[in-house]
């Protein structure tokens, strides 16, 4: 597992930089109401993308939350006063705040369903209703786009997709968030490399795979022994969805 406090100094550069947040952010932009006061960005990281979705929606007072020191101490110079160092889990906010809330590659870092289902519930606890939730969904299968990289790392032992699709979709209904469109958007700049790959498997990227073990030395192997060591393979392409929550009366 990553530590996204050490990982806050070079998190930008390493997943596609503005290239790659103008891309996220226009794609959750075209799912949220023109007309929204109140936005929340949850797990805003470094406030890359939150910070254009401040720029796309210029009448709206943005807040981000993130729980990584270091990664809120960088969304903090990009949003001042306006990110709130928390845990997902637990907002710190009265319900029905938000006109909209957002969570764009969060709920696949959740370490468990249970924390996953934690995190769309407050979610939509603190959208007013009549609200919208843009989140992420599928990470993980994004990045799986034909290459010989993905053969090779195709028989790694699996991990669970906290943030697939029907789950997620299931915890928004417990709530009261019914589904309100959906939209893709190309990862600009994250086609892997087989050199790049391997190093992202030694700084712990894969989870089922710990560096320094005999399996991610094996991977690592097989990963050397491809053609075009420095070449990206294709971006990946991610999923959004949308989820309104009903309007009271």
């Amino acid at each position: 597992m990553l530590d996204y406090d050490q990982e806050a100094e070079r998190y930008d550069s390493a997943r596609g930089g503005e290239p790659r947040a103008a891309a996220a952010a226009g794609a959750v932009l075209g799912l949220l109401p023109a007309d929204i006061r109140e936005l929340l960005d949850t797990g805003c990281g470094t406030g890359i993308v939150t910070r254009r979705l401040a720029a796309g929606r210029p009448a709206a007072r943005v807040t981000g939350v993130d729980l990584a020191p270091a990664m809120t101490r960088r969304a903090a110079e990009r949003l001042p006063g306006a990110v709130v160092r928390a845990d997902a889990r637990r907002l710190p906010f009265p319900d029905g705040r938000f006109d909209a809330v957002t969570s764009v590659w969060l709920l696949h870092l959740a370490p468990t369903d249970a924390d996953a289902r934690a995190v769309v519930a407050e979610c939509a606890r603190v959208l007013r209703p009549g609200g919208v939730y843009v989140t992420t969904v599928g990470k993980a299968a994004a990045h799986n786009v034909g290459s010989d990289i993905d053969a090779v790392l195709a028989s790694r032992p699996p991990s669970p997709a906290r943030d697939a699709d029907a789950l997620v979709t299931g915890y928004a209904a417990a709530h009261g968030l019914v589904p309100a469109g959906t939209a893709r958007f190309r990862g600009a700049g994250q086609g892997r490399s087989p050199r790049r790959t391997i190093a992202d498997l030694r700084r712990g990227w894969f989870m089922t795979l710990p560096p320094g073990g005999p399996l991610a030395d094996a991977f690592a192997a097989r990963l050397a022994a491809l053609p075009d060591p420095d070449r990206p393979r294709p971006d990946p392409v991610f999923r959004l969805r949308a989820y309104r929550r009903a309007a009271t009366g």
